[in-house]
């Protein structure tokens, strides 16, 4: 399909901004729902031929497709689009941690937040070392009461 570089362009900026890219399976849409100057149609062939190349990997599902940018792929985009290698998707991007611990609730003062103590834990404790259940002689018998039993030892 013949789709404008203009098009093509916007089509491959969103998906190396993002690194995915959704697309209804409706080929009469007008407009992409992500990229509204762009005809869905144009979307999902740009994507299928990517995925044809091994640049972007394609799920379907509940009638949507999911397109995800492999590595060759974002080299590919770097080229085409004359991005430094610096500049990465934001899928690609490590989120940025927090400096030191959170503070819990109350955290300002020393220690933390008060902590009521945890007596009603005992339950869950057994130390007075008597053991539940059957004795360490009990054998279970499984007569022939139901089918495909043997018939009781007599």
């Amino acid at each position: 399909m013949l789709i404008s570089k203009q098009n093509r362009r916007v089509i491959y900026e969103t998906l190396f901004k993002e690194g995915v890219l959704v697309a209804p399976k409706d080929f009469n849409r007008p407009a992409h729902p992500d990229i509204p100057s762009v005809r869905n149609l144009e979307v999902i062939k740009a994507m299928q031929s990517l995925t044809s190349k091994g640049y972007v990997k394609t799920q379907f599902s509940w009638q949507w497709y999911y397109y995800t940018l492999t590595e060759e792929g974002l080299a590919y985009l770097r080229e085409f689009l004359n991005l430094p290698s610096e500049i990465v998707p934001q899928t690609h991007m490590k989120p940025a941690r927090p400096q030191g611990r959170p503070s819990g609730y109350g955290g300002n003062r020393e220690g933390g937040a008060y902590r009521a103590p945890r007596g009603d834990r005992e339950y869950r404790r057994r130390d007075d070392g008597e053991k539940e259940g059957a004795s360490g002689d009990y054998r279970p018998r499984f007569g022939g009461v139901g089918r495909g039993a043997g018939a009781p030892p007599s």
